[in-house]
């Protein structure tokens, strides 16, 4: 998949599959990137990556996959310095209200449809594609927003309604923490919060996703209606192979 049709194919429903890179080592997402995953969900909320680590796995994936790297929080220079970076799109965390989510669309959008700085790095080819890059890149770049506190839950409606965003995703942990219900996420009030806010996407046409460590806790969701799924992440898949390879060695 090019990455310049990542949005066009997320807002048209399609079924797109990827992983998360939270390791700093552009190897690891290189090699994922090969693995066939439709997208990688690089991870600088929870993962020990800053703007130099997210770069050198932009770079070291090149033009193999879309990259869409998920911020630590609802940050204007944040989202900016990472779309500068030639991120594909941004996944921004704890997005509660509408009110928050009008903002990410305006961080991530260039005039006149929302307030972006303009500037030359990466992303403009360092200044050789900067026209082309300006006057694409609101058509090209993909916002998500994730639903993932009861808050969320509350101004889902709302939030939908928002010009601009593309998909939401699901935290289905962080949601559960909200409810004090750390990690219960097969609790009936948890999953009766996720199937509103799944239904309330669907009903605006507004593609969902969702994270699960493994494609069990993934394909539950995909039957329900989810399209961006992110299945997997890099540090388990290392760990459980390497386990397994103990084990299996005799």
């Amino acid at each position: 998949m090019s990455g310049h049709d990542f949005r066009a194919r997320l807002r048209s429903g399609e079924k797109l599959v990827g992983t998360m890179v939270t390791l700093p080592t552009p190897s690891t997402a290189e090699i994922l990137a090969d693995a066939g995953f439709d997208w990688l969900f690089v991870d600088a909320e929870h993962g020990p990556l800053d703007v130099n680590d997210i770069q050198g796995i932009l770079q070291a994936v090149g033009d193999r996959v879309p990259c869409v790297v998920r911020v630590p929080e609802c940050s204007e220079a944040w989202i900016k310095r990472v779309l500068d970076l030639g991120a594909h799109g941004v996944i921004v965390p704890q997005s509660n209200t509408a009110e928050m989510v009008a903002d990410v669309v305006r961080f991530s959008r260039y005039a006149p449809e929302g307030s972006r700085g303009v500037g030359l790095a990466r992303a403009h080819g360092y200044g050789f594609k900067f026209a082309e890059y300006v006057a694409s890149a609101n058509d090209e770049i993909a916002v998500i927003v994730q639903a993932e506190h009861r808050r969320a839950v509350e101004d889902i409606a709302a939030i939908v309604a928002v010009e601009g965003v593309d998909a939401v995703l699901l935290g289905p942990y962080d949601m559960s923490a909200s409810y004090g219900k750390m990690g219960q996420i097969d609790d009936p009030e948890v999953k009766a919060a996720i199937a509103k806010v799944i239904a309330t996407c669907r009903s605006a046409a507004i593609p969902i996703g969702s994270f699960g460590v493994d494609a069990d806790a993934i394909n539950g969701y995909a039957k329900q209606g989810c399209t961006l799924l992110a299945a997997g992440v890099d540090v388990l898949f290392l760990g459980g192979a390497a386990r397994r390879m103990k084990d299996q060695t005799t």
